[in-house]
């Protein structure tokens, strides 16, 4: 059967609705019932980052040092997931995914590895947040949040209570990525909102080009501040090492946010 311009290898329904995998020129992807990717792999690269969204979500990289202990909301396809296990060996991962049947797709259709660092919790993301921000602090040197369905972003994962709770679960150093629908405006203006509260405003978002996702990074209080010679120095650097566009990302993240840039960095 052919959906979404490509062959369906799968497909399977659970309590949420309908799970698709498609297969086009080399490229897989997962579908919840619309024509929009949740996730997509280069079958030939499967540990290699292919969603524009995804890797502009790594852009973080550029003011922090690879990550040794992230939170994922959200697993997809766990190309994220993939990615930060195969590129950084001394990185654990902790996810939490809402639905068990994506992790099982995940596995199956994805490549998705049973590794000792990656621990994965079948729940609510918002609701183990709260809750374990109850009786821990600093866990995390990163949290990605990308906890979307086929109607859109989960509002569980975007009010200043959410916020909060992952806050207090950061290092002081920490760093919160989330990735956002920016053609949805009174979402994206209430989530900015609330990042902005709780954030203290050292907050930047970095729109992907020709796709509707927005990326916001959100930095916990005591975040070194790089000079603009250090980010341009590091972007190119990274590019080479990982062939991911990092000086376009510190280029996009100057042009859109000229108010709040230089809090982020030194001037």
């Amino acid at each position: 059967m052919y959906k979404y311009d490509g062959l369906v290898i799968h497909q399977s329904h659970d309590e949420e609705g309908i799970i698709e995998v498609v297969d086009n020129d080399g490229v897989r992807a997962l579908h919840f019932g619309s024509h929009a990717r949740q996730s997509s792999m280069l079958i030939a690269e499967p540990d290699r980052l292919h969603s524009l969204y995804a890797r502009a979500m790594m852009a973080g990289l550029l003011f922090q040092p690879p990550p040794r202990d992230t939170l994922l909301i959200g697993l997809g396809g766990g190309t994220i997931a993939k990615f930060l296990l195969h590129q950084f060996a001394d990185c654990r991962v902790r996810v939490v995914e809402f639905r068990g049947s994506v992790l099982k797709v995940a596995r199956s259709h994805f490549s998705l590895p049973f590794d000792a660092r990656l621990k994965i919790k079948i729940g609510c993301g918002a609701q183990h947040v709260r809750q374990y921000s109850r009786e821990h602090g600093e866990c995390h040197d990163l949290i990605m949040i990308d906890a979307y369905d086929h109607d859109g972003m989960a509002p569980e994962v975007s009010s200043e209570a959410f916020f909060d709770a992952c806050r207090t679960l950061l290092t002081r150093d920490g760093l919160l990525v989330i990735n956002l629908w920016g053609t949805d405006k009174p979402m994206f203006q209430q989530v900015s909102w609330n990042l902005g509260r709780v954030f203290n405003w050292r907050m930047l978002f970095l729109p992907v080009r020709g796709r509707g996702n927005v990326i916001g990074f959100a930095f916990a209080d005591q975040t070194a501040k790089p000079t603009l010679k250090n980010l341009i120095d590091r972007a190119k650097h990274l590019e080479q090492r990982y062939q991911i566009e990092f000086p376009t990302y510190l280029l996009d993240l100057k042009r859109h946010n000229p108010n709040v840039f230089n809090r982020i960095i030194k001037p």
